[in-house]
């Protein structure tokens, strides 16, 4: 049985990711509203919120016609600072709060993954995890803050930052799976693709028999 993988995300750090581990794979972004679906589940921690998101986002892309017969992975990341869930923060005077108050400190980076097997004859799978890592900021001037959020790199990313971008300057190390930082666990989508029966084998470039 041939297997295509979906992305369902626009984000290009996540489509990168699987190019470069060597992932076929195709972009259909949702038109999920991430507002809307979790004031529909009410107060959830920032852990079950990225998985929450992740599922929408999956779920969403997996009942189009484009999808039929493949299988569809949705992420989301949440990024956990003092108790608090932090998205993108689209503001640069957000960004650059938020920022102030992380250098120097630390916080957990969870990336939710949902993956659904819409193939005939496959498992049918509906299933998903949530990869979670550390990260330490170093220390930062206020120029440096200000001048990483003129950036614009700062503003459509979770927690504020980026580690494979401008902002990994400013991150001194992180305990856990770096992959989940940039927004997707190549080894949490291989588990989930075992579960669906599919070794991630079967989606390396130039091979498509599982």
């Amino acid at each position: 049985m041939t297997a295509r993988l979906i992305l369902a995300s626009k984000s290009p750090a996540r489509t990168k990711l699987l190019a470069e581990a060597g992932i076929r794979h195709s972009v259909l972004v949702s038109d999920v509203d991430e507002p809307a679906v979790v004031a529909a589940y009410g107060a959830i921690d920032p852990h079950d919120t990225s998985l929450l998101l992740a599922r929408a986002k999956a779920e969403a892309v997996a009942s189009l016609e484009e999808a039929d017969g493949a299988l569809v992975v949705g992420c989301d990341s949440v990024f956990e600072f003092d108790g608090e869930a932090h998205g993108k923060p689209y503001e640069p005077t957000v960004a650059i709060e938020r920022i102030s108050r992380m250098r120097g400190r630390s916080g957990v980076l969870h990336t939710g993954h949902w993956l659904v097997d819409t193939r005939d004859g496959g498992s049918g799978a509906t299933i998903g995890a949530v990869s979670s890592a550390t990260v330490h900021f170093g220390t930062m001037t206020d120029d440096e803050v200000h001048e990483y959020v003129a950036s614009g790199e700062p503003l459509q990313c979770a927690g504020s930052f980026t580690i494979d971008g401008l902002g990994g300057a400013f991150i001194e190390r992180v305990d856990g799976d770096p992959h989940a930082v940039v927004g997707l666990s190549i080894s949490t989508l291989r588990s989930l693709l075992r579960a669906a029966d599919v070794p991630i084998t079967a989606l390396w470039a130039g091979m498509s028999e599982l």
